[in-house]
């Protein structure tokens, strides 16, 4: 008896992934549970396990394959050790066809995508909202299925491009002279990479982005933590850094302004009475942004511990899609790389992103005074559809109001 192995729920708004590598051969004994295959998806890198213990048998998708939530990509045998003699016997038995991998949908042709109920809720709303037909647009997702990807580039590139045939890879980049040719290495992008590169380029081409500044003095968050930062270590088990001040000025700040929270569906503007902060972590594969969630209800204390974990396991390639869904505004600390000032892009849909950077000390006046203070500069990109200006100012300088005067955070001022 045989378990088909399957792509597990890939979750919300990931409609595919591609095999990274198998960790074992058709003919290996394997355990339940035991890490099978690794699958990269948009978003995160996850493994799947064993369903089942016995051997396995053929593998139905290849390293490099893209597979649906679903998908069949191998089976298991019952029988553990047992069975792989048997495999033996089989190459003794006359020839028989062998059980084929399924073979690889071959791309959509254009106007040939799969039905619009096909391609998912997402790609029909952004069909009724823009016009736009999937029927037209080249479809890249599995079995020509067009994605909401393809949508927003469809949209993007102008109606005079969307009944075009689906044109070839561009070459962005003249060639390179044999000489030069002979030193380059040409590394495929990761799905997450490419997935990074498309939602940025999205989000320009969509919102109607827009970035101002202020500086703030951390001297008061400074002197406060370096107050308390060991009997805070004792007493939580974690330290206390900048996120967790910067997280609750920015819920303060988002509560007077809510359009800051909002994003648009449709015609309408969704206002979000719930504050799920993202706070992008750098890995050596890409930016992810995993959520906390409700950071309103959590304490200083209880954000840094999330923020700390998260940090963690993304490097370790450890967080669950889940963990990165749903957030409504997002955080994003250039300063730990040394960056002085950005205009960071936002993490559409949201309607805001809040750019932190590098402290250090600069003269400014203080009491008629030239002093010098430990100064950061903060940037707030926002989608000007949503957010005016004036709200977008007032969001940034009750920001820095908060982080200028720390009890304002402990008070709710």
């Amino acid at each position: 008896m045989a378990t088909d192995i399957t792509v597990p729920t890939l979750g919300e708004s990931v409609s595919e992934a591609t095999i990274g590598r198998w960790y074992k051969k058709p003919g290996d004994v394997v355990k339940a549970d035991e890490p099978l295959v690794e699958l990269e998806t948009d978003k995160v890198t996850l493994e799947v396990n064993a369903p089942a213990s016995g051997t396995l048998g053929d593998i139905l998708a290849k390293d490099g394959e893209t597979v649906g939530p679903g998908a069949v990509l191998g089976s298991i045998t019952e029988g553990g050790a047992a069975a792989a003699p048997a495999a033996k016997d089989e190459k003794k038995a006359a020839p028989e066809p062998a059980k084929a991998a399924a073979p690889a949908p071959a791309p959509a042709a254009p106007g040939k995508a799969a039905p619009a109920d096909a391609n998912g809720p997402a790609v029909g709303r952004i069909a009724a909202e823009s016009g736009v037909q999937p029927a037209n647009v080249p479809g890249s997702g599995k079995d020509g299925r067009v994605t909401k990807g393809d949508m927003l580039s469809a949209i993007a590139a102008g109606p005079a491009s969307t009944p075009a045939p689906a044109p070839a890879p561009a070459q962005l980049r003249a060639p390179s002279t044999p000489d030069d040719a002979s030193r380059e290495e040409r590394v495929r992008m990761t799905k997450l990479r490419q997935t990074i590169a498309r939602r940025l380029k999205d989000a320009q081409n969509i919102a109607a982005m827009l970035t101002t500044f202020n500086d703030v003095d951390m001297g008061a968050v400074m002197k406060l933590r370096s107050q308390y930062k060991d009997v805070f270590e004792k007493k939580h088990g974690t330290k206390l850094g900048f996120m967790g001040f910067f997280t609750k000025a920015v819920v303060q700040a988002l509560k007077e302004i809510p359009a800051v929270n909002a994003e648009i569906d449709g015609q309408d503007l969704v206002y979000k009475n719930y504050y799920h902060v993202g706070v992008a972590v750098g890995t050596d594969k890409g930016l992810v942004v995993p959520v906390v969630r409700d950071a309103d209800r959590l304490s200083i204390a209880e954000i840094e511990k999330s923020i700390a974990d998260f940090g963690k396991r993304a490097r370790d390639g450890k967080l669950s899609i889940d963990e990165m869904q749903g957030g409504t505004f997002t955080i994003t600390n250039g300063g730990i790389y040394g960056s002085l000032m950005s205009t960071p892009i936002l993490n559409a849909p949201q309607s805001g992103i809040l750019g932190m950077h590098r402290i250090e000390e600069r003269p400014v006046v203080r009491g008629g005074q030239v002093v010098a203070r430990p100064m950061m500069y903060l940037a707030l990109s926002y989608d000007h559809r949503v957010v005016d200006g004036k709200e977008a100012v007032t969001f940034l300088v009750r920001v820095k109001e908060a982080l200028e005067d720390p009890a304002r955070l402990v008070l709710d001022l």
